[in-house]
C-alpha cells in the first residue's frame, strides 16, 4: 500500500513506479528501498529521472563510487534503477548503462549453538525472545519474521508459511515443535494483552495495526548479543546463517537445507560449507583409510 510507504504527496512518476512494483509483489522493505534509491539518483539529478540521459547514469556511478560508497550499496541504487528505468520507464536502453560492481562474498558470521542459546535467553521481553527464536528456529530473513502474521502458523503441517520473500517468491518453513509451544505461548500473552488478532501480525509494532520493524529487530539482536557477552558482530541475520550452518553439520541434505531457506541457486547454500566446521572436522582423511602411515619407533635410550 501507497500509505505504508510514504505519507508525504506523491508525484505521478513515484504512483507508477510504486504500481509496477505492487503488481509483482514486491514486499514493503524492496518498495521502501527501492523509492528511496531512485530518490536518491534524482536528488543527485537535479531534475525528474525520466529526463536522465545515459552519460547521467554513467556520471552517477562514476562520482558515487570516488564518494567512498560500497559496493554493496551501490549495487542495491543499481538494482533499483534499473527496475525504474526498464519496467516503469519502458527505457531498457538505459537500464543496460548500468553496471553491478564485483563484491567479495566474505564468509559469514555465524554463532555456535551455545552462543544462540545465551542470545536467545538474554532477550528482555517474550514478544522478542520469540521473534528471535524464529529468524534461528525456522531460518527466516529478518524482513520475513517481521511480515508473519497469525495465519501464517500453520500448527497441523508445522510450517511457517512465508509469504512474499525475497525475489516475491512463495514458500513454505520448518516449525518445530518448542517453536510452536513457544509461539502458542506468545499468542496467549499477546492476545491477552489485546495486541495480538487472528487476523493481525505474529510480531506487532508499537501499535498492533503494523508490523515490528526490522530496524527494530536489528537493535533488539545487537543489545542482546551484547547482554550475552558475545563479541561477534552480530546482525539479524547472523541467525539464519546459524540455522543453515548447525543443520549442514547435522548431516542434513543441502538441498532440503536450499529448500527450506528459499533460495533460488544451490550455490547460495553451498558457501555454508565453507564455514561448517563440525563437517570438515567429521571427514575422515582418505590417507587415514589406508593404514599405511604409521609413527617411526622411539630409539631406546641409550
Amino acid at each position: 500500500m501507497i500509505e505504508s510507504i510514504s505519507a508525504a504527496p506523491i508525484s505521478p512518476l513515484r504512483q507508477r513506479l510504486i504500481e509496477d512494483m505492487e503488481l509483482r509483489h514486491f514486499s514493503i522493505e524492496t518498495k521502501r528501498n527501492y523509492i528511496r534509491d531512485v530518490a536518491r539518483f534524482a536528488t543527485w539529478l537535479g531534475r525528474p529521472p525520466d529526463k536522465a540521459t545515459a552519460e547521467d547514469l554513467r556520471r552517477f556511478q562514476v562520482e558515487q563510487c570516488e564518494g567512498g560508497m560500497p559496493s554493496p550499496t551501490m549495487n542495491s541504487v543499481v538494482a533499483a534503477l534499473r527496475f525504474f528505468f526498464t519496467h516503469t520507464l519502458d527505457r531498457p536502453d538505459l537500464s543496460r548503462r548500468l553496471y553491478r560492481e564485483k563484491v567479495v562474498r566474505k564468509l559469514p558470521v555465524v554463532l555456535s549453538r551455545e552462543e544462540v542459546a545465551r542470545l536467545l535467553q538474554a532477550t528482555t521481553c517474550l514478544k522478542h525472545h520469540a521473534a528471535l527464536a524464529v529468524a534461528y528456529g525456522a531460518g527466516l530473513r529478518v524482513a520475513e519474521v517481521s511480515m508473519l502474521k497469525v495465519r501464517d502458523v500453520d500448527s497441523e503441517r508445522m510450517l511457517l508459511r512465508v509469504e512474499r520473500g525475497k525475489g516475491g517468491r512463495y514458500r513454505n518453513a520448518m516449525l518445530s515443535a518448542d517453536l510452536l509451544a513457544l509461539l502458542r505461548e506468545w499468542w496467549k500473552i499477546g492476545h491477552r494483552e489485546g495486541v495480538m488478532h487472528r487476523d493481525g501480525w505474529l510480531f506487532p509494532g508499537q501499535h498492533y495495526l503494523k508490523p515490528i520493524s526490522t530496524r527494530q529487530l536489528h537493535r533488539v539482536v545487537v543489545e542482546a548479543a551484547q547482554a550475552a557477552g558475545i563479541a561477534k558482530r552480530v546482525c539479524p541475520h547472523t541467525l539464519r546463517h546459524s540455522f543453515a550452518t548447525h543443520l549442514l553439520e547435522d548431516g542434513i541434505d543441502i538441498r532440503i537445507i536450499q529448500t527450506l531457506l528459499g533460495h533460488a541457486k544451490l550455490e547460495n547454500t553451498a558457501f555454508y560449507t565453507k564455514v561448517a566446521t563440525r563437517t570438515v572436522r567429521a571427514v575422515v582423511s582418505p590417507l587415514d583409510k589406508l593404514g599405511i602411515v604409521v609413527p617411526p619407533p622411539v630409539a631406546p635410550d641409550g
